[in-house]
Formats: C-alpha cells, structure tokens, sequence
C-alpha cells in the first residue's frame, strides 16, 4: 500500500473517533488531551537524544499533566506551578548525570512548556464557553479546519508546488501548498458558521481561520525544523502513515493559545 493511502485510511477510521471524544468532552477530552501532551512529549524528549541532550521524563512528563490538570480543574495558579516544575526540575538535574547540564534543562523546560503549556490552551477553549455544546462545536472545527489546511497544503502543494516556502527547514512544502491551505482555513471556518458554530460571528470565524491558516501552519514548520536539526523524519512511528503523535497536532499545539487569547479577549460569551 502507498503511503498516501495508508494516510487517508488511519484518518478515515481515527477522525470520527476523535471527534466524537471531542463532543462528550469534560473527563474523555482531558483525557484526551493528557494523552496528545503526554506522547508528545515522550516524542520530544526522546528525538531530542539524537543531539545528544538529555531531557528529563521524570519531571517532564508530571510537569505536562499537572498543567493540562490545572486548564481543567484550576486548582492552583499556574505562577506556584510554573515555580515549582522549575525548581524541582533545577533539583533533579543537580543529581543527574547526564553531561551538559545547560542542554538537558533547554529540552526539559522547551518540552514542557511548548507542548504542556501550549496544548492546555485547547483546554482552555473548550471551557470557555462553558455551555457544553457550543466549546464542543468550536474544537470540532478548529481540528476541522487544521485537518482540511494540513490536508489542502499537502495535495496541492504536491500537484502545483514549484516555489519553496522554507527550504532549510522543510524541503517539500511550497508556497502554492501554503496558500492553499490558508484559503482553505478561511472556507472550513466559514462552513462550520453555517453548520455549528453559528454564535459566532462572521469576523470572528474568518479571525479563527486566519490564525489556524497561519500560525498552525508555521506550528508545522517549528516542529519540521526540531526534527531537521535532530535528524529525524517523523517524531515517532506510532501512527502508521502520519508518524508520531507530534507530528499530527503539531499545528493544534502551536495555534490553540493564540485562538484562545483571541477568544478570551475579542469573543463574548
């Protein structure tokens, strides 16, 4: 079987599944999202080696999943929690032995609070609209969208790709791809308006689809340069077809803070 067929199969049979965890939300979307965080994290830490920097799991890993906790239950302020992941972590490293300190501390900390921080941001949307519906409605399109980008970029770049958009980070991606899945961003979005999500307004689907058009699409290309520089081509093989758990929410991760700082600020409940 090709590649692309193996990927359109494992989207086929995941992406109902997905969305619907996505809809009942409360415990099985946090649940949800530890397992994104989580596994990314692993993914991170563990193509990290390959520039011989060794980042902590022991830390890392309860760092992540006590800051996705804290978007859903809020249990402290995450100032204390950002404290105490950087002390324990500066104490953990202390009593390692695991050649440069200084290295081991940068991947620990870009881990954590790349991936723990910024993914709990997707938390943060769904709740903020507190009815349950309408924050389900506004995830489902906002993986909708960066489906359908990640998906646009791809085919045509492949068909009438013949200028390099970032060609010391990702070889393969062109600007007609990019273009093509921003444009494409903005219809989803503007689809989900007539379909689910419309209580917002117009402007603020087109913003939304603006943000997840852009900002997902440089989150791929953030990721594509950690890879490059590590050697790797996929953050893991565990999705056959699509490659690590990275990989695939990459653009989610790097996008969903800045959706939510739009929402927060400039979207009324």
């Amino acid at each position: 079987m090709s590649n692309t067929f193996v990927r359109i199969l494992v989207s086929v049979l995941t992406i109902p599944l997905i969305l619907a965890v996505c809809f009942w939300g409360k415990l099985l979307f946090l649940g949800f999202t530890l397992v994104i965080g989580m596994v990314a994290y692993y993914e991170f830490i563990s193509f990290a080696k390959q520039k011989v920097a060794s980042g902590s799991l022991v830390i890392g890993l309860p760092a992540v999943l006590l800051i996705i906790l804290n978007a859903y239950f809020n249990f402290t302020d995450f100032s204390l929690l950002a404290f105490g992941i950087v002390f324990l972590s500066l104490l953990h490293e202390l009593f390692r032995n695991e050649k440069s300190a200084i290295i081991n501390l940068g991947i620990t900390f870009l881990g954590i609070f790349y991936i723990g921080l910024f993914l709990s941001s997707f938390i943060s949307v769904r709740e903020y609209f507190g009815d349950y519906q309408r924050g389900a409605f506004v995830i489902i399109s906002m993986l909708a969208t960066i489906w359908i980008c990640d998906s646009a970029a791809y085919f045509f770049g492949l068909s009438f790709g013949k200028h390099r958009l970032f060609l010391r980070v990702s070889p393969k991606k062109s600007w007609e791809g990019a273009i093509a899945g921003f444009i494409f961003s903005i219809i989803t979005m503007l689809a989900a308006k007539l379909l689910v999500v419309d209580f917002l307004s117009w402007q603020n689907v087109i913003v939304i689809g603006i943000i997840l058009g852009t900002v997902g699409q440089v989150g791929d290309l953030i990721e594509s340069l950690l890879k490059r520089d590590a050697g790797v081509k996929d953050s893991s093989n565990l999705i056959p077809g699509h490659g690590g758990i990275f990989d695939r929410f990459d653009s989610l991760i790097f996008s969903a803070p800045i959706v939510f700082l739009y929402i927060k600020y400039f979207i009324s409940q």
